[in-house]
This record gives C-alpha cells, sequence and structure tokens, in this order.
C-alpha cells in the first residue's frame, strides 16, 4: 500500500487545496491515472496514482491541505479494508515520488516522508538565534514571517509582546459585523490570492523609492504597425511587450545591479547574469507572474509567442510552476488595462525593482525645436534603495529610453 501526502516543494508553498477529486473513494485505478487536482499558491497539479490498485481517499473536496497531510491511500483492496477516513498513523510502504502529468513539471505532492522531513525546521540566521536567547524565547515556538518560515527579529519582539497584559479590543471585523449582520458577505482567499497577499506583505519590507520618466514611443509604434501584419502571418500577435523586454535586457546590461537580489542576512547583492523577465498576467484565480527564461537570446517573434502560450496557459489554469519561478526583474503592462498614466507598482520581491509601462498616449513632443504630435510611454521603475540610488535608476531609465527611441537598434529587432 502506497500513501500520496502533501509535501514542500519549496517557492514558500506552505497550504494546498483540493480543488477536485477525479476518482471515487474506493474505485480501482491504473498506475499514472490522474487522481486529484490540487491548487497550491502558483498553480492548479493533477497527483497521478503511484501504483494500481484501490483508492481510499483521505482529504476530501474543498479542504485545505497543510505540508505533510495525507491525501489518500493506494493500494490491494484487503490492505485498504482497515484504513478509515482520515487517518494519518499507518505504517505503510513508501512510494517513489508521485510524477506529475506531463503539462505539469512540479508536483504539489509526494509519498510517505521520513521522520526527520517531518519534523518542522526552524529557520533562523545566527544573530536571530542569538536574540533568542537573550530574549529567554524557545525559538522553535516563534512563527516565521520570512521567506520560506524564516524567523526574523520583529517575529522575535511580536512574539515577546504577545506575553505582556493588554487590554482587548474589539476587531474591526466584529463592530462591523454587529452593526450590519445582514448587509455583508465574508469572501475566502482562494489559494492565489493568500499568495498574492503574503507576497505583497514581503515587497512592503522592501525600502523603495520610484523614478518616472516619458518615452517619445514614435519610431516604435511605426514599427509595431508595420511588422504586425508580418508577424500575424506566422500565427503571431505582436505587440509592444517584446520590443519593451529586449531594450530592458539592454538596459539591464548596462546596469547589472538591477539585475539582481538582496540577501539580507548576509548584506549582499546577489547579481544575476541571467535574464529571466516576469511578466504580469490576470488569471481567474488572480494575478500571476509568468516568466519569460534567457529573455536575452530570443528574438522578437519568439518572444511574443512565448508571452501568448504562458498568458494562455495562466487563463485556462495549466500554468506550471516552472514557467512562474526564477524571474530577475519584472514588468508589469498598465497600459495593456486600458488606462493610467503613471504609477508605483509592488516589487516583485526578492528582486531589485520592477519596470510599470503605461498606455501610448498622442503627446506633444519637441523634434529639432519643432513641437509635434507623437506617440509617448509614458514609465516607472520602482526599485530597493537599500541595493540601487536614485542616479542609478535614472540611468537604467536613460537607457531604456535610449533604446527604444532609437530607430536602428528598433529595426535591428523588427
Amino acid at each position: 500500500m502506497k500513501v500520496l501526502k502533501f509535501v514542500d516543494v519549496g517557492e514558500g508553498i506552505t497550504e494546498g487545496h483540493v480543488q477536485k477529486w477525479l476518482v471515487a473513494d474506493g474505485d480501482m485505478v491504473k498506475e499514472d491515472q490522474s487522481l486529484v487536482q490540487i491548487e497550491t499558491d502558483k498553480a492548479v497539479v493533477n497527483l497521478p496514482a503511484p501504483v494500481s490498485g484501490k483508492v481510499k481517499i483521505v482529504a476530501k473536496e474543498d479542504s485545505v491541505l497543510k505540508v505533510g497531510d495525507v491525501i489518500a491511500y493506494v493500494g490491494e483492496p484487503s490492505e485498504l479494508d482497515n484504513v478509515k477516513a482520515g487517518s494519518t498513523q499507518l505504517h505503510v510502504e513508501a512510494a517513489p515520488v508521485a510524477a506529475p502529468e506531463q503539462h505539469v513539471q512540479s508536483s504539489a505532492t509526494t509519498v510517505e516522508s521520513t521522520d526527520a522531513e517531518q519534523r518542522k525546521e526552524t529557520i533562523a540566521t545566527p544573530s536571530v538565534r542569538r536574540m533568542a536567547r537573550e530574549m529567554g524565547i524557545d525559538i522553535g515556538k516563534v512563527t516565521g514571517t520570512g521567506p520560506a518560515g524564516r524567523i526574523l527579529e520583529n517575529d522575535l519582539r511580536r512574539f515577546a509582546g504577545q506575553g505582556q497584559a493588554q487590554k482587548p479590543v474589539p476587531k474591526f471585523s466584529e463592530v462591523l459585523e454587529e452593526q450590519h449582520t445582514a448587509e455583508i458577505e465574508r469572501l475566502q482567499l482562494t489559494q492565489t490570492r493568500k499568495a498574492i497577499a503574503r507576497n505583497m506583505e514581503l515587497s512592503w519590507t522592501i525600502p523603495r523609492a520610484t523614478h518616472m520618466d516619458l518615452i517619445n514611443a514614435t519610431h516604435l509604434y511605426n514599427l509595431l504597425k508595420r511588422e504586425k501584419p508580418k508577424a500575424e502571418k506566422f500565427g503571431i500577435k505582436l505587440t509592444f511587450l517584446p520590443f519593451i523586454i529586449k531594450a530592458l535586457v539592454e538596459a539591464l546590461k548596462e546596469n547589472p545591479r538591477f539585475n539582481a537580489s538582496y540577501d539580507k542576512d548576509r548584506q549582499e547583492i546577489i547579481v544575476k547574469k541571467y535574464y529571466n523577465i516576469g511578466l504580469g498576467a490576470e488569471g481567474p484565480d488572480g494575478l500571476k507572474v509568468i516568466v519569460i527564461k534567457d529573455a536575452d537570446k530570443k528574438n522578437i517573434l519568439t518572444i511574443a509567442k512565448e508571452i501568448r502560450v504562458l498568458g494562455d496557459k495562466v487563463r485556462n489554469q495549466t500554468i506550471t510552476l516552472d514557467e512562474m519561478k526564477d524571474s530577475t526583474f519584472t514588468i508589469t503592462n498598465i497600459g495593456s488595462l486600458g488606462g493610467g498614466f503613471l504609477s508605483v507598482p509592488m516589487i516583485n520581491y526578492p528582486e531589485v525593482g520592477i519596470l510599470g509601462v503605461h498606455l501610448i498616449r498622442d503627446m506633444p513632443v519637441v523634434v529639432d525645436g519643432q513641437v509635434q504630435v507623437g506617440k509617448v510611454l509614458p514609465f516607472s521603475i520602482v526599485f530597493d534603495h537599500r541595493v540601487v540610488d536614485g542616479a542609478e535608476a535614472v540611468l537604467l531609465g536613460n537607457a531604456l529610453i535610449e533604446y527604444l527611441e532609437d530607430p536602428e537598434f528598433l529595426e535591428m529587432l523588427g
């Protein structure tokens, strides 16, 4: 008999949601047959049966899984006779890691874990551990709010403050419900929305500043207008975004500290020598970040096609974890929504910066001393002020402007 568990797959994933069982309790299944759809923070994955046999469902639909929870048992009917629903205390044969379906790169499930894997790991730096000892705190009892559950100094202070007597204050939600009992509705957050909330909280820990400027995108606009019909012959929808990505990559090469992340514990800047550009994509379950891997090595049409393919996967909820991780710098395309002039987007933690591009508008521009109507692209760069200064953000912005206003550079890309 094999037992399937929800295990830690990294990427900060700590919960899963049983979205839909594809078989019924007690069904006979074949090895590699899809059993259940599980929604994680990042994607919906299908779990296949590790062996042929009878399935005993433990985790019901709509239930929330924590790391280590049992999902189901699969085995001979005689082996499952004594298994009760909800049982997690059986000694069973360990099975190999369950292989996900072909479109899933990383499964949120595996099989019986060892005792060492099941023990809660306390993640903290030596300085935080020393601080805990000095404060007389059992660090194993502290809940970490850092990446992967890492315990931060603020977590220790918060834990210590919980022991102090405080006058209870009614929660705002409780007061609101009492006053408007029949006029409010409570909505449970989806796994994706929970992930977005956690990422926004992490992003808010970054000391940020913003640089804003304008690009004369007239040459870019004319180039796209000319090349778009050619791309459509190959079944590719060409937009401004692939050109912006290629220009951004060149600007990042000139300003490498933006293509980086900040290691707070070691106080080091981790500069990436590869260029994986993240893009915000709206799906039915919320915003996700798709990643164009090795964007510096791909041409405009390849990037355009990849944007469309990954965007479709977000919309039909077949996007994989691998297709949404390891970005080095992110672009948020506010202009695609049809509005916005300038904005201050949230940094995609733990990156150093994010580029917001807005709607291209007809505006007055000065060319050779003459005022004329041009296509103007507003943009904003939000950056981690621990890693780079405002002057460096201006240099990055100027490089981006130079490439996107350069007819020769754009013609080379087109």
